[in-house]
């Protein structure tokens, strides 16, 4: 044995023993042995990248925003539960067949926002540019639809509580929605300028969880006030 270990000096030396008593042996160029895992990917850096700092910001903002609306979904309902006749007897009876359209158009601008998203991740910037700038001119047409149907409706501000609960919740969502369009349209001016691309699109993937924020909102307001309500 004394041969065995004399003929494979130059090959081997003497580990230090490790914590537990345990002698070891390392190869004389100094790596380290099987024991030693500092080589081997732990579950904490196979996880995937964290959250990025505006995608954070945005799902935080998010939030708070949905806290806003649900109080204001709260109070209409808790109102309409007190109520003796929902909507008023006076109020005009609102026609669904323009809020319809508005849902089409929004829902619509939803997918291509996600499209964007999508051909950005893959590279492809005319495709990722077109779908952007197609979910900017559908918001433009849903604001422009929203005003035409406030002004068929035949009801205002100040016409009971009915009324101002339908302009309130749907002006402050139309507020979001004039948002949303401004800064998608700086996030494409970035496209256009080649700043998003499959390793940086940050803007693109905040912009399009607000935008689907705003539609989900929107098909909440659509249930509530076309949907649930007598006609």
């Amino acid at each position: 044995m004394d041969d065995v270990v004399a003929a494979a000096g130059p090959q081997l030396r003497r580990a230090p023993d490790d914590p537990f008593g345990s002698p070891g042996v390392r190869p004389a160029d100094g790596r380290a042995g099987v024991d030693d895992m500092s080589d081997v990917t732990t579950p904490r850096e196979r996880a995937r990248p964290e959250m990025s700092g505006p995608v954070l910001g945005m799902v935080l903002f998010v939030a708070s925003e949905a806290m806003f609306f649900a109080a204001f979904f709260a109070g209409y309902f808790t109102i309409r539960a007190n109520a003796p006749a929902w909507p008023p007897p006076d109020v005009p009876h609102l026609k669904i067949d323009i809020a319809s359209v508005l849902t089409v158009v929004l829902v619509a601008s939803s997918v291509a926002v996600q499209l964007s998203l999508r051909a950005t991740r893959a590279g492809r910037r005319r495709p990722a540019l077109w779908w952007l700038g197609a979910t900017i001119a559908l918001g433009v047409v849903f604001l422009g639809l929203q005003l035409y149907d406030y002004s068929q409706l035949g009801f205002g501000l100040k016409d009971g509580v009915f009324g101002t609960l339908f302009y309130v919740m749907t002006g402050i969502h139309m507020a979001h929605v004039v948002g949303g369009v401004a800064f998608l349209a700086l996030v494409f001016s970035q496209g256009v300028r080649g700043r998003l691309s499959p390793t940086h699109h940050d803007p693109l993937a905040a912009g399009a969880i607000y935008w689907d924020f705003v539609d989900v909102v929107w098909l909440c307001l659509f249930t509530t006030f076309y949907l649930l309500t007598p006609r």
